[in-house]
């Protein structure tokens, strides 16, 4: 009887410490793996997010950042972490994470759109769009209450969601101008090349060259990872 007590509050406290996991932890990328404890309701970037967004005619909610940014960390922590917070954005939203070194390309569209329309710059970028990908509103990193002249997160995002509930079809005409705008200033133009292994050598000379074989790290300081 007593070894099945024991068993019991083993299992017990092996849940406490592993609690659900979102569809980010179906992810290779360690970034976005870490994201897969979050009470949010993550998507990765992908179809499936804008045509869940699209069928429940909700608002996507955009965060992009990277394994060592400072600021991503903390606001995973006081917000993405706080089920409080998480419930709001679950309710009002289709929340998708983005790591900006695995997909520079969005990152650099919504930076572009962020920077060129006023609302700043850095990581973590938060962005808030239509189901279509088009931003109405964004910013870097929110505290989660007003502090330092910015918003408290949470409220933020409760009131955005309920103006997109209200006020829906005004807002996608913003995001339609953000979008006319984006593309007039960022034309797409791709070309076709195929992988060189001249590439690898290249990069790591490049890598070479700039380690710090005394001190450790790359180039000079502050050595923080870019």
């Amino acid at each position: 009887m007593r070894a099945l007590q024991f068993l019991l509050l083993l299992s017990c406290a092996a849940g406490a410490e592993h609690p659900a996991m979102n569809r980010l932890a179906q992810e290779k990328n360690p970034y976005l793996s870490q994201h897969a404890g979050n009470p949010v309701d993550w998507f990765p970037w992908g179809d499936e997010a804008f045509a869940k967004a699209r069928k429940e005619n909700k608002p996507v909610f955009l965060s992009i950042g990277y394994a060592t940014c400072h600021w991503c960390h903390v606001m995973e922590r006081e917000s993405f972490a706080d089920p409080k917070t998480a419930e709001i954005m679950n309710r009002y939203f289709v929340s998708v994470k983005v790591d900006r070194e695995e997909r520079p390309d969005v990152d650099k569209i919504y930076m572009t759109a962020a920077t060129g329309v006023g609302w700043g710059g850095g990581w973590p970028l938060s962005i808030w769009m239509t189901p279509e990908g088009k931003p109405f509103f964004g910013g870097t990193y929110f505290p989660p209450e007003s502090r330092w002249g910015q918003p408290g997160f949470a409220p933020l995002m409760e009131r955005i969601g309920k103006m997109w509930a209200e006020r829906g079809a005004d807002m996608s005409r913003d995001a339609e101008k953000v979008a006319d705008a984006l593309r007039a200033s960022v034309p797409v133009a791709g070309r076709e090349a195929k992988p060189d292994p001249a590439w690898l050598d290249k990069a790591a000379d490049a890598l070479a060259a700039a380690y710090d074989d005394k001190q450790g790290g790359f180039g000079g300081a502050p050595k923080f990872p870019m």
